[in-house]
């Protein structure tokens, strides 16, 4: 008797530890540390666009209620009598601030742009985030509500930077090819090795029994598995044109991701590995030549 109560208390050990670890590694991915306003702004208004500048732009207070239950916020900032449009999708733990300087390139070569917050980031709702397999949805709403409003006789464009760019490849790989062109900018691949390379790096562990064990957890948390936010096993699907851009010394998401995407997707493509910046610095760090990918690709495959 004295032999079973031990095994049994040392089964209800393991299974705390294992609770314990499931359950503090799946809070580290749901709520990931978001930055505030000011943090932004310190970083992109200082070096990257004038503050001043964008506040006085005519734009429009928008909420789109999302499937979820929650409303998304985003601004709708005219350029001039045009049918172009741009939507932008920024990363993890930043907002739409973190959009501007990317809406004023497209801005300035004459499309209306909408920037918008993410789930759980800015001024949407939204309890967790989900690296894309919920942000999917609330993209689509965001693209249904700039067709709806404006008609579908448009050009429409979505640039993504990283968690935002896996996010508009999910959403065009699995649930509608609704946009005239994507551009891609650091996305990861695959959530599953981005989470393996992250452990090995940042906590010297092997993903083994961490990730199998988020994958259960997630599962039961919020309703999908890390297996599920996978761009990768999607991208074949996008017959619309893609600008992959990374940074090769990006060391947070190596751009050999971006190269695999690269290599499957089918149909027009194009790739632009840039040679300075660490992660989403590409066009901090390289601007001149970003713009010119930029117009090079809009030239190929947009404005015709």
């Amino acid at each position: 008797m004295r032999v079973f109560g031990t095994a049994l208390g040392a089964l209800v050990a393991l299974a705390a530890v294992i609770f314990g670890i499931g359950y503090f590694f799946t809070n580290r991915i749901m709520y990931i540390k978001k930055r505030t306003d000011e943090e932004i702004l310190e970083r992109e208004a200082s070096k990257y666009f004038d503050l001043q500048e964008f506040e006085s732009l005519e734009k429009e207070d928008i909420w789109i209620p999302s499937k979820f239950g929650y409303n998304i916020h985003a601004y709708y900032i005219p350029s001039q009598k045009s049918n172009r449009f741009m939507i932008f999708c920024h990363g993890v733990t930043v907002n739409k601030l973190n959009s501007i300087k990317y809406s004023n390139l497209f801005f300035k070569r004459g499309f209306n742009v909408i920037i918008y917050d993410h789930r759980r980031h800015g001024q949407t709702g939204g309890r967790t985030t989900s690296y894309g397999y919920y942000e999917k949805h609330d993209l689509k709403v965001v693209v249904d509500w700039v067709k709806e409003r404006f008609g579908t006789d448009i050009t429409l464009g979505i640039h993504g930077e990283s968690m935002g760019s896996a996010t508009l490849l999910q959403y065009a790989g699995h649930l509608e090819d609704g946009a005239d062109f994507y551009i891609a900018d650091c996305p990861f691949s695959d959530f599953y090795e981005q989470l393996a390379y992250r452990l090995k790096v940042e906590f010297k562990l092997p993903k083994w029994p961490l990730l199998p064990l988020a994958n259960a957890f997630l599962k039961i948390r919020d309703g999908y598995a890390v297996h599920d936010v996978s761009p990768i096993h999607c991208v074949q699907n996008i017959k619309k044109p893609i600008l992959f851009i990374h940074s090769k010394d990006d060391d947070y998401i190596l751009a050999k991701m971006t190269e695999e995407l690269y290599e499957q997707k089918r149909g027009p493509k194009q790739l632009f590995i840039a040679e300075k910046g660490l992660h989403a610095l590409s066009y901090a760090e390289n601007k001149d030549a970003y713009e010119q990918v930029i117009d090079e690709f809009l030239h190929t495959y947009v404005l015709h």
